[in-house]
């Protein structure tokens, strides 16, 4: 029996997005079941991933390669998103907020074949969906700032 950890709205969430937005939805499950048990990400990982029956969707190995720099980088990644979110520490976040951007970011700085505005728009339409009302300009205005910091 699953722990409820991680399952913001059931399946009906995943059903009708493309395979890199259900990678990121399932890697936001990760970071979200860690960051409320306050364990690790890798351990999280790990046992999202023995969880997950064969056979394994496609997108997970996108999944892991998000969950895993995350975890990689989390300590700059943190320092981006306290530092541009006006107002706001990391702690005060909602947490599928926090684990959004920290995702984003992620992408923004470390994966050069996502362009910019579709990490953007990613966690945008992510947290229309799972977050609160306010969730997604939020977002938008956060990781805009950090985007234009990071430009290359």
């Amino acid at each position: 029996m699953s722990s409820g950890f991680g399952r913001f709205s059931g399946d009906d969430v995943t059903s009708s997005m493309s395979a890199r937005r259900k990678a990121r939805k399932r890697a936001l499950d990760v970071l979200y079941e860690a960051d409320l048990r306050h364990s690790p990400i890798t351990d999280a990982l790990a046992a999202y991933v023995e969880r997950i029956p064969e056979p394994k969707p496609e997108q997970l190995a996108y999944t892991v390669a998000l969950a895993e720099g995350v975890a990689t980088h989390l300590d700059r990644i943190d320092e981006l998103i306290a530092s541009y979110a006006e107002g706001w520490t990391i702690d005060r976040m909602p947490v599928v907020d926090r684990n959004l951007a920290r995702i984003a970011v992620y992408e923004l700085i470390y994966r050069d074949e996502i362009d910019d505005p579709v990490a953007i728009t990613e966690a945008v339409e992510l947290a229309r969906t799972l977050s609160t009302e306010d969730s997604p300009r939020f977002l938008n205005g956060v990781l805009a700032r950090i985007a234009e910091y990071t430009a290359h």
